[in-house]
């Protein structure tokens, strides 16, 4: 595909492979990309190359923590960490027991990603605003959206994951790096607005799939601003965005988004940018990567991750026995046509004699589905399997904007028959009767829904159940809604430290 092969070109004349978790990625602000200021971004090819490289964060997965959805579904109440013992990844099990402190967590890695974003967004903005020859303005408009959504993305990432971030709109010099101070989380909210504002109308429409699949379109931009409006309970302006990406409940709407008829077809890794996907996180098989290209993998790593460890039969592929689902989710399941596309249920093939497996760290028998490694996808390109899988993150669906119209529908008083009609869609693609349009039943329709999609964890925060759901798992209310500021980013910088783990 045209955009993996760019990406590709972008990785090797940036010189921008995943660096180390211990570094201070959003500080370093690209230490290579310095040496190249005075000689690049000279044309339209390294233009691009550039904007593909702010692009390139979203699909880092490997390091410590993973940037999969595994990570918080350990922290949910739909996964346990698992794996191979209490400190195998012991970034997800801190997590998954909230005894993670300022030093140990999965931090670090989600300040890194996004923060490396940042900086490459802001740079490739500074140098298409500046002027790039050859680059003819319609070009230099969409890159400039683009730019300015994915930083957008980012800071939505930051500012919910750890609250107070220090917000960079422009590159920040290697003097000025240690007196970065953080901003107040409703500035922040207001930049990623203002970005987004800005930039959903000079995207495309719609775009190629086969030669830019996973670039974002204008409905990409409203879905996320609708999201961006949701977290902060502005009900009436998320519904008007999310209104305008969803269209006619169960038609198509004016961005050509339409729910699959059959659910099982949306995680496909054949069946990509297909009519529900709205954001979509590229993954390919034909790097054929192996260990030595750690971290910078390609692939979906976390299709391993979520196998079951020593796995030998039918269908799937052994794997190292993450996210084992728990029983509280899989009983939730339980009749529900969705079930059998959302739950890898081993044991029963172990009890039928078809199969075996090493039973982890806190195994339940119950694996993730969405996202299983499949013997059909496993890559056979010469690289090593285990982390070539080709297997796309959907990190917002037709399904989800849905339900999270319905919710501000119903949140803000607006159209309850409309908010029915969202919500009765989704259950109805899958054989379900209608129910109210209740919040109790919205909230319930997400968690069956979207189940191991690493939605979970954050409806439950933003929406206060935290504190009652995930008590059992030792969440703490008023301590575990964020995460650390990372220790390394501390020391000798003026950042200060979450009051929840002072």
């Amino acid at each position: 595909m045209k955009r993996i092969y760019f990406k590709y070109i972008a990785m090797v004349a940036l010189g921008l492979p995943s660096l180390s978790a211990c570094e201070k990625e959003f500080l370093e602000v690209d230490p290579r990309g310095t040496v190249l200021e005075s000689n690049y971004y000279s044309n339209p090819e390294e233009a691009y190359a550039g904007l593909i490289a702010a692009y390139d964060p979203l699909g880092w997965q490997a390091g410590g923590t993973y940037h999969n959805v595994g990570a918080i579904n350990s922290a949910s109440d739909d996964a346990y960490a698992g794996g191979g013992g209490s400190s195998d990844m012991n970034t997800w099990q801190v997590w998954n027991n909230y005894t993670l402190d300022p030093a140990v967590g999965p931090q670090a890695e989600f300040w890194n990603r996004n923060f490396t974003g940042v900086s490459r967004a802001n740079t490739i903005l500074e140098k298409v605003q500046a002027g790039i020859p050859g680059l003819d303005d319609a070009t230099r408009a969409r890159y400039i959206a683009e730019a300015k959504f994915l930083r957008a993305y980012y800071y939505f990432d930051l500012v919910r994951l750890f609250r107070n971030v220090p917000l960079f709109t422009a590159s920040i010099s290697t003097q000025d790096i240690y007196n970065a101070t953080q901003a107040a989380p409703e500035e922040v909210y207001a930049q990623i607005e203002k970005d987004l504002a800005e930039a959903i109308p000079d995207l495309p429409t719609t775009v190629s799939a086969a030669s830019e699949g996973g670039r974002v379109t204008q409905g990409t931009g409203k879905a996320l601003l609708g999201k961006v409006h949701l977290f902060q309970k502005e009900w009436g302006a998320a519904a008007a965005q999310l209104a305008d990406v969803n269209g006619t409940p169960g038609g198509t709407s004016q961005y050509g988004y339409q729910l699959l008829s059959n659910f099982g077809d949306i995680f496909s890794p054949g069946n990509k940018f297909h009519s529900e996907s709205i954001l979509e996180i590229v993954h390919t098989s034909v790097a054929n990567a192996g260990w030595g290209n750690w971290p910078g993998f390609e692939g979906n790593v976390g299709v391993t991750m979520f196998g079951p460890r020593g796995y030998a039969g039918p269908t799937y592929v052994a794997g190292w026995g993450f996210n084992p689902l728990t029983l509280d989710l899989v009983n939730a399941l339980q009749g529900d046509p969705r079930y059998k596309f959302t739950v890898a249920n081993i044991d029963s093939l172990e009890k039928a004699g078809l199969a075996t497996y090493e039973k982890g760290y806190q195994n339940t028998g119950y694996f993730v589905e969405k996202y299983a490694p499949k013997q059909e996808w496993r890559s056979t390109g010469g690289g090593e399997p285990l982390l070539n899988w080709p297997n796309d993150y959907i990190e917002i669906r037709l399904a989800d904007t849905y339900l999270m119209e319905a919710e501000a529908l119903v949140q803000s008083g607006g159209d309850l028959e409309r908010a029915a009609a969202l919500l009765n869609a989704v259950r109805a693609r899958v054989g379900l009767a209608p129910v109210a349009a209740t919040l109790e039943n919205i909230y319930k329709e997400r968690r069956l829904e979207l189940a191991t999609e690493g939605h979970r964890w954050y409806d439950l925060v933003r929406t206060g159940r935290a504190a009652t759901v995930l008590a059992p798992y030792g969440f703490v209310a008023g301590t575990h809604e964020v995460l650390p500021i990372p220790q390394a980013e501390l020391n000798n910088t003026q950042l200060q430290q979450n009051p929840e783990y002072r």
